[in-house]
């Protein structure tokens, strides 16, 4: 662990739970891209690295094979809404965390809220705390790319 991601990870936040949300859009893509699913799980290998107890890590996997643009997500709702919004997680955690989100407003919206309860988010790239204006616009930056250049129903 680098000292920057140290420094970022109070204790606070090991307190609370990690939740790794897994998905992809499409039953093809699970079927066809299995090393995506792989790397994903593997995240919660990193999680326990950063200091979070196994049994402290949650993976939601329920919105595998659902396109955002076709299902109301109730896995990505549990996530934000119930957890990230009662203040029960530390770490948010996926591949490309920008894709948590379909829509830019949905994911600036959850940066927000993530702000409010001090959630950190973790992806491939690194440790954020959008509580942090710099890791902030970061990621928003980060989001607003990833639906220049990606399809919305994804």
């Amino acid at each position: 662990m680098n000292l920057e991601m140290h420094n970022k990870i109070a204790a606070t936040h090991l307190q609370r739970q990690a939740y790794l949300y897994v998905r992809q859009s499409t039953l093809r893509q699970v079927l066809e891209n299995t090393e995506s699913t792989r790397r994903q799980y593997a995240l919660r290998e990193r999680a326990v690295a950063l200091g979070w107890p196994l049994d402290r890590v949650v993976v939601i996997d329920s919105d595998l094979g659902q396109s955002g643009a076709d299902s109301d997500r109730l896995g990505f709702q549990q996530l934000v809404v119930a957890a990230v919004g009662l203040g029960e997680v530390g770490v948010v955690l996926g591949l490309e965390v920008s894709r948590l989100a379909r829509s830019s407003s949905d994911w600036h919206r959850l940066l927000e809220i993530c702000a409010l309860t001090d959630t950190l988010i973790l992806d491939e790239d690194g440790l954020y705390n959008p509580g942090h204006f710099n890791d902030r616009l970061l990621l928003g930056l980060k989001g607003d790319y990833e639906r220049s250049v990606m399809p919305t129903s994804a």
